[in-house]
């Protein structure tokens, strides 16, 4: 896997103060993305043991909420193995931490991959300019979902997915 930055302290991409990792590679290629620098899957920086501990060591601050992973697309078939090994650690290691995912992908066509069951919020769908709207929280075009993904995969109908409105910890929205 390659990304392109690490965020740390970041107060836009989720709930609380987050770490994001930016990877390379999208495949959705959206008109007037915001980040086309990450389309291309051999663009940036390979993600190394010292990506992974930057990260891991900004994960083990008490005031960070998780992490988002964005992009570029997570979910793009150079990511897809590491992004989810990545996951699969921090949900280890720092079970108290929230995993969000942005993709372009849309629920429909992920809730019954299993990679879901590591992750709290997915904003789903692809950018759109004739949607965007600045004044949304945590998505840039009012066609994208923020998805409480525990909660749509608890329910009796996975593929209807459950809005999300608010921290996990407090309630607040």
């Amino acid at each position: 896997m390659r990304y392109h930055n690490i965020t740390k302290d970041d107060m836009l991409n989720g709930d609380g103060l987050r770490v994001v990792l930016w990877v390379a590679g999208c495949s959705h290629c959206c008109r007037d993305c915001h980040n086309p620098i990450t389309w291309d899957p051999n663009g940036g920086l390979l993600f190394d043991a010292a990506a992974k501990e930057e990260v891991l060591e900004q994960l083990g601050k008490p005031y960070i909420s998780g992490i988002t992973f964005s992009g570029g697309d997570p979910l793009h078939s150079a990511n897809r193995l590491d992004v989810r090994g990545l996951m699969e650690e921090i949900k280890r290691e720092y079970p108290d931490k929230t995993i969000w995912l942005y993709t372009g992908d849309i629920w429909e066509n992920l809730y019954r991959d299993s990679m879901m069951q590591l992750v709290d919020v997915l904003v789903d769908g692809e950018f759109q300019t004739a949607r965007r709207d600045p004044k949304l929280l945590w998505k840039g075009s009012s066609n994208q979902r923020v998805i409480d993904v525990q909660a749509t995969l608890e329910q009796k109908n996975p593929q209807i997915p459950v809005l999300y409105c608010g921290d996990y910890r407090t309630g607040d929205a």
